[in-house]
């Protein structure tokens, strides 16, 4: 009798339950970790800092008509920071922007007053000037690979002696005529330049159009394909370029935004005073890189938002106006800057490293 044997089915236990184990490619980063590598938190913790301080060191700034002050400074340098963040983020800077401001401001006035035409007429031609001369910077940059520390230095020399010149040739002083009398002003200054009232205290414009952009701004950035591009190029435009990025149209056009900016702020400038002095701007367009730096942005590119120079400019609008509410010399502005400016760096550079921490 032949026996046969017959394998019993295995029993198989189940591992006990435990941690899951998880690799580095896997690990979740925490709430804290994920928050602090976004650009704009530090500045924002750093402009809530500023902020404090100075309402305890200038008790005066607590009152609302100081805050409007202090919020209109903050948008005259923040709508310029807002393009010139966008541009650094697409991995440029643009030391042409400071004197772009006033180019655009005597182009307007000029034309207006000399040619005796509609204030509106100057304006539009002075959009056209700061369009081209943005396009200029971007086009000479892709063709040429030069730095744009290079190229725009040369056109800020450029703007910079064409300012002081044609103003002196065409009006025989330094400054730009006064055009407050003539057609169209009126409306102009209502869209640049006009105030409003919000419980009492005086408002300018500016803030309104200064938020209205950053909101634009972000939503470009994180919404639209060109906000894809803008990142993508200031990462690798070689890289960008071999995905399909077009690396020449989104570089030219960022140059183009800064022109944008500075064409709006000029025309600030131009109906709130009626009249330009023909050698300002020099040294502004450090203060709009600053705040953008400040804000988050990187100067190598590919990392920033749009809301990290809001918070950026508010703090140079907060410093500028608490030394003169806390009766300091305004002399200590520049130690400030530079203080805020390399604290701003430092804290960056290590929320940074602590954000992407394995």
């Amino acid at each position: 009798m032949s026996m046969t044997q017959q394998a019993e089915p295995a029993v198989t236990t189940p591992p006990a339950p435990g941690p899951k184990e998880t690799d580095g490619r896997t690990r979740q980063r925490s709430l804290t970790l994920r928050l602090l590598a976004r650009p704009e938190v530090g500045v924002f913790l750093g402009a809530v800092a500023v902020f404090v301080f100075f309402l305890i060191a200038a008790p005066s700034v607590r009152d609302g008509s100081s805050m409007a002050t202090v919020l209109y400074q903050s948008s005259t340098i923040g709508i310029m920071a807002l393009p010139v963040a966008l541009l650094m983020i697409g991995g440029e800077f643009d030391l042409s922007a400071g004197v772009a401001v006033v180019t655009s401001a005597l182009t307007a006035s000029m034309l207006s007053y000399q040619l005796t035409m509609n204030v509106w007429m100057g304006v539009i031609v002075a959009l056209v000037v700061s369009l081209a001369v943005g396009a200029f910077n971007g086009w000479v940059l892709v063709k040429t690979g030069l730095p744009s520390f290079l190229v725009t230095l040369g056109t800020f020399l450029i703007l910079q002696g064409v300012n002081l010149a044609v103003t002196k040739l065409v009006t025989g002083n330094v400054a730009t005529d006064d055009i407050s009398d003539m057609d169209g002003f009126d409306q102009a200054k209502a869209l640049f330049a006009s105030s409003f009232d919000v419980g009492g205290v005086q408002v300018k414009i500016t803030v309104v159009w200064w938020l209205a952009f950053a909101a634009l701004a972000t939503w470009v950035l994180l919404r639209t394909k060109y906000g894809n591009w803008i990142f993508a190029v200031g990462g690798s435009k070689e890289s960008a370029r071999a995905v399909g990025v077009p690396v020449t149209f989104t570089k030219i056009t960022l140059f183009m935004l800064v022109g944008f900016g500075a064409w709006f702020v000029g025309m600030h400038q131009l109906f709130s005073f009626n009249t330009v002095q023909s050698g300002e701007g020099v040294g502004q367009e450090l203060i709009y890189i600053a705040a953008a730096v400040i804000g988050g942005c990187l100067l190598t590119g590919g990392y920033g938002s749009a809301i990290g120079p809001v918070f950026g400019a508010f703090m140079f609008g907060m410093v500028n106006q608490g030394i003169v509410y806390a009766g300091w010399n305004p002399d200590w502005f520049k130690a400030f800057l530079g203080v805020m400016l390399l604290g701003a760096v430092l804290i960056n550079l290590y929320v940074r490293r602590a954000a992407t921490r394995r």
